[in-house]
């Protein structure tokens, strides 16, 4: 992914014990890390945006010496680039190339 090439880093998926989950996890090389949602159309953009801050609060909560992310972003398959109200970066995916 173009990003991980230009900022340096890796790409995970996290899935634990309670089912909780995170469709990637850019973590970079400096420690800081974004949680990243895909979804192709842009009906699930709400769903996807509540669940991202979902799992930074329950980060907060549980685990607090990692620390916040850095960003949380959604990947579309639309043609529109935005920030919701909440900070969620919504980016449709032909946005992340060079």
């Amino acid at each position: 992914m173009y990003i991980l090439t230009v900022c340096g880093g890796t790409l995970k998926h996290y899935r634990d014990r309670y089912n909780l989950e995170c469709d990637n996890i850019l973590v970079f090389e400096d420690g800081r890390y974004a949680l990243v949602e895909i979804k192709l159309g842009g009906t699930m953009i709400k769903e996807a945006e509540k669940h991202l801050l979902e799992l930074k609060r329950l980060i907060n909560q549980n685990n607090p010496k990692i620390g916040e992310p850095s960003f949380l972003m959604i990947i579309t398959g639309t043609d529109m680039a935005y920030t919701t109200e909440n900070g969620v970066m919504v980016v449709p995916i032909g946005c992340l190339k060079d």
